[in-house]
């Protein structure tokens, strides 16, 4: 307050407010957990701050939560209760704090759902014939992690570990968070690599196996499918082979012939003649000459006439 002393005296008063940036109470504020699958999960974040802080929970990952049977991405509030949990809710949760006064703060806790081996096979029955190579896959979950590796119907163990590489055998198991992807590649089949094989999964909480049985086929076929060459035959005429391309039959449009009826009569076959009627001894050829030394000796003559008259 401010106050001068004059008659009458005067003052003013003024307010000042403290504004403190958010900050949260590690000791009330949940740490990492381990659960097991379908209990009950309450996450708790306390925080401190003036004005009072806003308070809410997200994944880490951006990924949406399941939560009272809806996918959120964020859940409002101090406390975050989730009934039943799944593998599905396992992950890193972020509890932020904001009062509008910066800086914002986070603390981060990891959520991890323990579960038995779960598997899966994609083929359970493959076919191979001698000499291929052949692949069986397997697919995991589990938390803790699994111990994975492959056995033979007898029972014996193939090969354990991440990765095995051999002459005959080999192996990969591939970790992908809770997920497990497990590879045996046989090279070279023989005889005796028919039957069945099996995958196995193991960890604190249990165990579970598949089988996959291999079968022989029939090789492919080595006939060969090339087509034989095509080889044109060439025709022969008179002794002589002629290199001519072959050539289709020119289509018939049934085109009526002409002809001369007096050349059919004197110079064709005998079946066109009359009956009793004998043939001219003539050559076409000199018929054909008369006829045309008779039109040139008319046109020859219409032409002198008139000068001679003149």
């Amino acid at each position: 307050m401010c106050q001068v002393n004059t008659d009458p005296m005067k003052s003013r008063q003024g307010y000042v407010q403290v504004v403190v940036p958010p900050s949260i109470i590690t000791k009330e504020t949940s740490t990492d957990m381990v659960v097991r699958e379908a209990s009950n999960v309450t996450l708790t974040c306390k925080a401190t701050g003036y004005p009072e802080p806003y308070v809410m929970w997200r994944r880490e990952d951006g990924k949406n939560i399941n939560y009272n049977g809806e996918s959120v991405n964020v859940v409002d509030g101090e406390v975050l209760h989730i009934v039943k949990i799944s593998r599905l809710h396992m992950g890193a949760y972020l509890c932020i704090a904001s009062n509008g006064v910066p800086p914002s703060v986070s603390k981060r806790v990891s959520l991890r759902v323990q579960f038995p081996p779960m598997l899966s096979i994609p083929n359970q029955l493959e076919g191979a014939y001698i000499g291929q190579d052949v692949t069986l896959e397997c697919h995991t979950e589990a938390y803790p992690n699994s111990i994975n590796y492959w056995t033979t119907e007898r029972g014996d163990m193939i090969v354990s570990g991440n990765s095995v590489s051999g002459d005959k055998y080999e192996a990969v198991a591939t970790d992908s968070g809770y997920n497990k992807y497990m590879m045996l590649k046989i090279r070279n089949v023989g005889p005796k690599d028919f039957g069945s094989y099996k995958c196995v999964a193991q960890n604190s909480l249990g165990g579970t196996d598949g089988v996959i049985k291999l079968d022989e086929i029939p090789a492919p076929s080595t006939t060969s499918t090339t087509q034989p060459p095509y080889y044109a035959t060439s025709a022969h005429k008179n002794g002589r082979n002629s290199n001519k391309k072959s050539r289709q039959r020119p289509i018939d449009y049934e085109v009526e012939e002409w002809r001369n009826p007096d050349y059919d009569r004197d110079y064709g076959p005998a079946s066109m003649r009359p009956p009793g009627e004998v043939p001219d001894v003539r050559s076409p050829g000199v018929y054909h000459r008369a006829r045309l030394v008779l039109h040139l000796s008319s046109s020859l003559l219409s032409l002198l006439l008139p000068a001679i008259r003149r």
